[in-house]
C-alpha cells in the first residue's frame, strides 16, 4: 500500500500566454450539453500551470498534470509538449 501510485489527472490544452517566469496559461476547450435547450455549447477553461524549465511558448499544445500545489493557483505541471507552435521568433 506504500508504493501504490495514484492516478493524476492530466489535460491536454494550448498555451495562451507565457510572460511569467516559470508559468504559463493553458487553455482547455471543450463542448458541453445545455442542461435545458440541449445544444453543445463549447466551453474554455484557463489554468496555471509550473514549467520548471520554461520550454513552452504560446500557441504550443501541451500536456499538463494535477500535482501538489506549486503557489497559490498553480497546481498543474507540463508533463510534454504534444505539438510545438511554428511562429518563428526574429
Amino acid at each position: 500500500m506504500e508504493n501504490e501510485k495514484t492516478l493524476r489527472r492530466s489535460r491536454v490544452g494550448k498555451v495562451i500566454a507565457a510572460s511569467t517566469e516559470k508559468t504559463i496559461k493553458v487553455e482547455i476547450e471543450g463542448i458541453v450539453q445545455h442542461p435545458r435547450y440541449k445544444k453543445y455549447v463549447k466551453r474554455q477553461t484557463s489554468y496555471l500551470v509550473h514549467d520548471p524549465s520554461e520550454k513552452c511558448h504560446v500557441g504550443d499544445v501541451v500536456r499538463i498534470e494535477e500535482c501538489r500545489p506549486v503557489s497559490k493557483n498553480k497546481t498543474w505541471v507540463v508533463r510534454e509538449i504534444v505539438q510545438a507552435a511554428h511562429n518563428i521568433e526574429e
